[in-house]
Parts: C-alpha cells; sequence; structure tokens
C-alpha cells in the first residue's frame, strides 16, 4: 500500500523545505512504483503564498486524517503569525487519533505551541533555534539535520528535507532505493542526522587556527552570561595578550568587539522571530545595560532594535 504525507502550508513557508521532501518521493515512485502519496493542505483550503512569493494551491483545508499516516507542518519566517487555537486543536486531534506529526523548517514552533513536542527530541532551522529556546526552554532541542523521535519527525528545512526523506525511505524500502533515489539529485552522499546544519566554524570565517576555532565555539554557546576575554584565553590555555594577537592576525577585530557582533546578530533574530520585548532581548544577549544595548545595536544595524523590528514586519 502507499504510504500517505501530509504537508500543511503555512503562509510564509519555505518553498525550499517542502519541495527537498517532496523530490524525494516523486522520484521514489519512479523506480519503487507507487510507494508514496503526497496532499498538500491549508489552513482555509486554499492557495499559500511561500517566503519567495510564488503561490502553491492545496489540495484540501484542514480534514480528518487516518492513523498511520504523517503530516508535516511547514513553515518560514513568523511561524506563530498564523497560528490559531483551532489549528492547534486540528493537530491535537491528529495525535489522538494515532497520526505522526513533524515540522519543516520553523514548523516546529507550531507544533510546540500546540504543546506535542514534550518528551521529544526535535530541530528547526538554524537560524530560528535561539529564539526557539528562548521561547520553549524546556524542550529538547537540536542542531541535527532532522529528527526522528516515535511519532515526531522535524526537519531543519532546505536541503535538509531532502536527508531526512532519504532516511524514511531508507528504513521502509532499503538503503538501495535510497541511494537510487540521492544519484538522481546528483548528491556526493547521504548525511546523517547528525551532520552540522551550518557550515564548521573554520569554513565560515576562513581560518584553519584550532584555538581560534575552539574560542569562537565557546562564544557562540555562550552569549549570556558572555564569557570575558580573560576565561576564553584560559579556556584555550593561552594569554590575554596572545588571543588579542590571534584575533587580529586572523579575523582583523578584536576578541571582545568580534563577540559582541556575535551576540547582536542573535539579539536581531530575536527581535525578529520571536515576540520578547527588548529588555528581555537584551538580557538574552548578555546585555545588563538597555541604553548600552541600543547603542550598540544602532552602531552595528543602523537602526534602534524598536525600529529594526518594526522595518523586519512591514
Amino acid at each position: 500500500m502507499s504510504q500517505d504525507y501530509y504537508f500543511l502550508l503555512m503562509p510564509g513557508f519555505s518553498v525550499m523545505g517542502f519541495v527537498s521532501a517532496v523530490e524525494p518521493l516523486r522520484v521514489a515512485n519512479r523506480f519503487g512504483g507507487e510507494l508514496y502519496r503526497w496532499h498538500v493542505l491549508s489552513v482555509d483550503g486554499g492557495a499559500v503564498v511561500a517566503s519567495n512569493g510564488m503561490s502553491v494551491n492545496a489540495d484540501a483545508a484542514l480534514e480528518p486524517l487516518k492513523k498511520g499516516t504523517t503530516l508535516w507542518v511547514v513553515a518560514g519566517f513568523e511561524p506563530l503569525k498564523f497560528c490559531t487555537p483551532a489549528l492547534e486543536q486540528w493537530l491535537r486531534r491528529l495525535d489522538h487519533e494515532g497520526v505522526t506529526l513533524g515540522g519543516i523548517d520553523t514548523g516546529s514552533f507550531i507544533l510546540a505551541q500546540a504543546g506535542l513536542l514534550d518528551g521529544h527530541r526535535l530541530t528547526l532551522h538554524w537560524e530560528a533555534l535561539g529564539a526557539f529556546k528562548e521561547s520553549y526552554p524546556q524542550l529538547a532541542v537540536t542542531q541535527e539535520l532532522f529528527e526522528i523521535d516515535r511519532r515526531r519527525i522535524t526537519s531543519a528545512g532546505g536541503t535538509a528535507s531532502i536527508d531526512m526523506m532519504l532516511d524514511l525511505i531508507g528504513q521502509a524500502h532499503g538503503p538501495e532505493l535510497a541511494i537510487q533515489v540521492s544519484e538522481q539529485f546528483v548528491l556526493g552522499r547521504i548525511r546523517p542526522r547528525k551532520d552540522h546544519q551550518r557550515m564548521q566554524i573554520a569554513t565560515r570565517y576562513g581560518i584553519n587556527n584550532k584555538k581560534l576555532v575552539q574560542v569562537i565555539g565557546e562564544m557562540e554557546q555562550h552569549t549570556e552570561p558572555p564569557l570575558s576575554t580573560l576565561d576564553l584565553a584560559d579556556g584555550i590555555q593561552v594569554t590575554r595578550r596572545q588571543l588579542e594577537r590571534l584575533f587580529r592576525l586572523h579575523l582583523k577585530d578584536t576578541p571582545s568587539n568580534f563577540y559582541l557582533g556575535l551576540r547582536l546578530e542573535k539579539a536581531r533574530q530575536l527581535l525578529r522571530q520571536t515576540d520578547m520585548s527588548v529588555l528581555e532581548v537584551s538580557l538574552a544577549c548578555g546585555f545588563e545595560s538597555p541604553s548600552y544595548f541600543t547603542r550598540s545595536y544602532r552602531a552595528r544595524f543602523t537602526r534602534c532594535p524598536r525600529e529594526d523590528r518594526q522595518q523586519s514586519k512591514a
């Protein structure tokens, strides 16, 4: 029997995350017969406009689904903007009736809001990770490409949806079919879920000094409260002056200014992706003084936090 997969598209959803999930199913059918059927849903049954402006027609609105089927919520920016009590209730009813639930890109926000991710591992797009952790600190969120935990399947979106589907195809129909499908997309390899969502630090910043890579990793993990330059230097067993020399040599920057930039980038993501107040964002990013946070933010982004938030939602 064919496996039915449903995709609930939310306004502003990511086309890449959605198409990367559907195309492996199409190719699997090409080689294996009618293995999969996919269906597109929207909240009202009408077409849904994606983040890139493309419009995708839905097959149906929120309808009852059979036990054993799988539904993914596909979202993009501002995932909770269109999340309603009626939608949450529908998702909880599906869960009660034995439907497997998942999220693609930021779809995990909607499942979390409905209380459907408690006790499960989950993932989502790395850019929304900080906002998610602030909103749902009790949940076990990872930075994996995808997570399959009992009746919860989540993907970071983008091309990670291909890897998720290849894993599911391999589990259901064997690794040979998964490899056949993978080769149709000219993939060098099938990535396991534990592969990194983002480029490694060394690649992102064009550096190969191991001590410097380690320090940047510590900075990314400790934005609140931030570590002192002395603590960072002690962590890699160098002096403060040696650490400053490493940053000047490889990044043309100081440790403190580089660290400040990381914290401000996180603050911008929280402002754009959550309803946290400016004060809450400043504290979450290690700024004890709201006025210093505002000055630093304006200096980096040319707008104060409130103006930047309003501009991003315009």
